[in-house]
């Protein structure tokens, strides 16, 4: 209530805000506000319109660990989970950055939620992932429902084993070790992960704290991931490199008749094994020759394929392999397989082998793309479910490139620029919900193409080229 009045007969003046404004090239440009609903993602309903159509928000509601909430206003578990992975996709690295798109009114219409959940419930969310069981029972049926969407492939899909390191210099969370990394002994977290090569498709993935080798637990990890294969996906071979190099991985692979290529470590036995006589064969390929030998380590039940090679390099030169300092000029590799001699040579084992380069870029795409090192929670369990989930959202972004047709799969950084990143503006004209993308012109009919293919219920070959001629606004 007023307690004061103005002097006089006149009343104080209302404050009137000073117009806004900047000069540039002499050009003043004033600066305004708008309560309209806009959003700067507008495009990610490329995305959600190919997703929300399929089964997979029903599979992830069901997967979910969490108890129902009791109160009507309160989100349910799906709703989080749909935000935080929306979240991703525009490029938030953290649960406040992904809290941030509460100020964005089209991201609810999009995901079909009531809205997105603020940081303390994304946290809570997490924490509510409290054991390896809920883990296993919740993203078991997630991985499978990626993988079931690949068609069958006669020669069998290649698999990946690899790990990495997730710095964390706090050093403050559960899991969070001191490890071995690139930077010298690390705090660290130590993922396991598994990359259907032909598709850059991540099969499994489980977080193992920062002071784990690289082969802790793979066995088991390895067999939970082959008895969550679809029955149409088969495995042609696996692909590993020096510290998945185990004898009861071995074992294993021989005993399912999987063949494998796995780098041998140089040990000294293998190193004698280089300096000796070997019968060294020219290749096609300038200064690399090879030989092979049937080895037994003393860890190995019996003798298998060895493949040696060595190139020959200069002292400025860098290419794969290890220099032995009583064998200069050379750089060696040792690989183990269970590859035939009659289909694969000793050159082809190499070069079959090569191909796991690819899965490193997986590995680069899941840290930049999808803020892997970010990810780190309290808990060890809730950090694995944020790793899972933010794994399983680039998976889904592969699915839908091989959806749209597009044969050479690009990062989600290319994706936000070629379409999540249009802007649009929603509206209800006649009550229904309706985005207007702020798309030049020319480009209109790109976007047409790309919606009749996403909206299309029957697979066809049109595919849609990766992305519109990119044209200046108005011409």
């Amino acid at each position: 209530m007023k307690t004061t009045q103005s002097e006089g007969t006149r009343p104080d003046h209302q404050t009137v805000a000073p117009k806004l404004e900047f000069k540039t090239g002499g050009q003043a440009i004033a600066i305004e506000f708008t309560d309209q609903a806009l959003s700067p993602h507008a495009g990610s309903a490329t995305f959600w319109g190919w997703l929300r159509p399929l089964a997979w928000t029903r599979r992830l509601a069901a997967a979910l660990p969490h108890d129902l909430p009791r109160s009507n206003n309160r989100l349910l578990p799906v709703e989080k989970a749909l935000a935080f992975m929306h979240g991703l996709l525009c490029d938030a690295r953290k649960l406040t950055q992904v809290a941030y798109l509460r100020r964005d009114r089209l991201v609810p219409e999009l995901l079909g939620i009531r809205r997105v959940a603020s940081q303390s419930v994304l946290s809570r969310f997490f924490q509510g992932f409290g054991s390896a069981g809920e883990n296993l029972h919740c993203f078991r049926p997630l991985w499978h429902w990626c993988l079931d969407r690949l068609p069958t492939r006669k020669a069998g899909y290649t698999l990946d084993l690899d790990s990495t390191r997730l710095l964390h210099e706090d050093g403050q969370q559960e899991g969070v070790a001191v490890g071995y990394t690139k930077r010298g002994l690390k705090p660290c977290l130590h993922p396991l992960l598994a990359v259907v090569a032909e598709v850059r498709l991540v099969a499994q993935l489980w977080l193992r704290s920062g002071n784990s080798t690289c082969g802790n637990n793979v066995t088991a990890f390895f067999l939970d991931l082959w008895q969550n294969l679809p029955r149409h996906v088969r495995l042609g071979s696996v692909r590993a490199d020096s510290g998945f190099c185990l004898p009861e991985l071995l074992e294993l692979w021989e005993r399912l008749k999987l063949p494998y290529v796995v780098v041998a470590q140089l040990s000294e036995p293998i190193q004698a094994l280089l300096r000796s006589g070997l019968e060294w064969v020219a290749t096609e390929v300038p200064g690399t020759e090879v030989a092979e030998v049937e080895y037994q380590m003393i860890s190995w039940p019996h003798p298998r394929r060895l493949v040696l090679i060595r190139h020959q390099v200069r002292e400025d030169e860098s290419r794969g392999g290890k220099r032995l300092l009583d064998v200069p000029g050379y750089r060696f590799q040792a690989l183990v397989t269970s590859l035939p001699r009659t289909t694969h040579r000793p050159l082809a084992v190499w070069r079959h082998y090569n191909g796991r380069a690819d899965c490193e870029n997986v590995i680069k795409e899941l840290r930049e793309g999808f803020a892997l090192p970010s990810l780190c929670l309290q808990g060890f369990w809730a950090t694995e479910a944020a790793l899972s989930l933010a794994t399983l959202t680039y998976n889904l972004t592969v699915l839908f490139q091989r959806h749209l047709g597009w044969q050479r799969k690009v990062t989600v950084a290319s994706l936000r620029f070629w379409l999540f990143v249009t802007a649009g503006v929603l509206g209800h004209p006649a009550g229904k919900p309706t985005v207007r993308l702020a798309v030049p012109p020319r480009e209109q009919e790109w976007w047409q193409c790309l919606w009749e293919k996403i909206l299309s219920p029957f697979p066809n070959c049109n595919a849609v080229e990766n992305r519109p001629v990119l044209t200046s606004y108005g011409s």
